[in-house]
């Protein structure tokens, strides 16, 4: 960032004459041969210190907007990815031959104003993969260029984009650069695989990343954040198409769910299905108090159980079908804040997909009258209604740790469910733990589909 004739003139007048002339002759040269202001600013502190005012006033300039990650149009799931992540899997090639990166020191929570070795290694370890620019040098001090370079690493890596070095982040800088090429490879093979013609349009869900893309004539049209299965019951990877959308949807709770969450929950307090809204049907579809049924047999499996619509039903307001084998579905949900979390593998292999108005009006759009308006009329009604897609809408539910985008931005997301083989250590389980989530206490067990 250039500075301005005035903002130089009052730098100036508040210098020593002779600190001043040195101070200008350097600053010219610097801009001259294309070097940051904030950088040169450091080096005229006598060598980026961090101990005179210069280093302190060169952190008030803004960072490089380069370094932002900006939100990606062109689809996961293309032929420009694929070419992007096979010149990303040749720059990681030339990282190995040079020996990688060095370890950015684990234990210290690293943020502006930071001052020592670790914030030089963490510089380091940014300039090696484009994170931060070289002429930002390689001063002691954490500024505004290495807080801006933290979080285009940061929003790469599928982590909050903090500006601070939190464990999570160290984790996630100090997986190994031949693990990472080795996971390039790995994702590249995947890729190849959807390179051909998918459809004009199509829906595009990532497991790893849990996200979700809309995609028009070549174009992606939305991002989604998205909540996914947990380890221990994941989603499925799948190609199918979305058929017809339920609005105020019931929620039928799956075999599966009444045995591991429903029936201990019962056993826990015998009020729970009613507080919950959720009834009680036998073979006939009569329904029935929870009350005759023994909580302690396998006698509670003989039942449906189904919960009521409602802004506080399990699947939220609206349900997207998709023929599939494996009884899953997306949809919306009552608890919103999943999708500000950075771990958000918490369902039972649905997903639950952010902003699920927009998303359901995309799908919708060959459906004659079936615009925003009508759609929030549907929901505010809170009768179930059923919509049949006009035309159904491919859908692709993949799993892709790592990729790279045409503007040389690479992507890495942790390898969850461990199909990648290569043992990456996982930058966001330390951060799931179900005592910490701030859901947990709103959330009941039954609501992770």
């Amino acid at each position: 960032m250039l500075l301005t004739n005035d903002v130089r003139r009052s730098r100036a007048s508040s210098m020593p004459a002779c600190s001043a002339r040195l101070a200008g002759l350097m600053l010219s040269t610097a801009l001259a041969f294309g070097f940051g202001a904030g950088a040169m600013a450091q080096q005229a502190d006598g060598g980026g210190s961090g101990l005179g005012s210069q280093a302190e006033w060169a952190q008030r300039y803004d960072s490089d907007a380069r370094q932002q990650v900006q939100r990606e149009t062109t689809p996961t799931l293309s032929p420009q990815t694929v070419a992007a992540t096979e010149t990303a899997v040749q720059r990681y090639q030339s990282i190995v031959a040079q020996g990688g990166w060095g370890a950015v020191p684990a234990g210290v929570n690293l943020h502006v104003g930071s001052k020592g070795q670790a914030v030089v290694a963490l510089r380091h370890r940014l300039e090696i993969t484009g994170d931060l620019d070289q002429a930002a040098g390689m001063s002691p001090v954490f500024d505004n260029y290495v807080e801006a370079g933290v979080k285009r690493f940061q929003a790469r890596s599928g982590l909050g984009q903090t500006g601070i070095v939190s464990s999570q982040t160290v984790a996630a800088m100090n997986i190994p650069a031949d693990l990472r090429l080795r996971q390039l490879e790995t994702n590249l093979i995947r890729l190849r695989s959807f390179a051909g013609n998918l459809g004009s349009r199509f829906v595009m869900a990532n497991i790893p990343a849990a996200s979700v893309e809309t995609v028009e004539n070549g174009s992606v049209f939305s991002h989604h954040v998205a909540g996914v299965g947990k380890i221990d019951r994941q989603s499925p990877v799948m190609q199918t198409k979305a058929i017809d959308i339920n609005f105020n949807p019931y929620w039928t709770v799956p075999a599966s769910i009444i045995r591991k969450d429903l029936i201990p929950k019962m056993q826990a307090d015998g009020n729970y299905l009613n507080d919950n809204h959720i009834r009680i049907f036998n073979k006939e579809n009569q329904e029935v108090p929870s009350s005759s049924i023994n909580w302690h047999s396998m006698d509670a499996t003989n039942y449906k159980y189904r919960e009521d619509p409602g802004i506080n039903n399990s699947l939220g307001v609206v349900r997207i079908n998709i023929n599939n084998p494996y009884g899953v579905y997306m949809h919306d949900t009552p608890t919103k804040g999943v999708f500000g979390d950075d771990f958000r593998f918490v369902s039972s292999g649905c997903i639950r997909v952010q902003n699920v108005r927009d998303y359901v009006a995309w799908l919708l759009r060959d459906n004659p009258g079936w615009d925003r308006d009508k759609i929030d009329a549907a929901i505010r009604s809170g009768e179930r209604i059923d919509v049949k897609l006009a035309q159904p809408v491919a859908v692709y539910w993949v799993y892709v740790t790592a990729w790279a985008t045409p503007d040389g931005v690479v992507q890495f997301r942790d390898d969850i469910y461990n199909r990648d083989g290569l043992g990456a250590p996982g930058t966001l389980a330390s951060a799931a733990d179900p005592s910490q989530d701030e859901n947990a206490a709103v959330e009941p067990a039954l609501q992770q589909d």
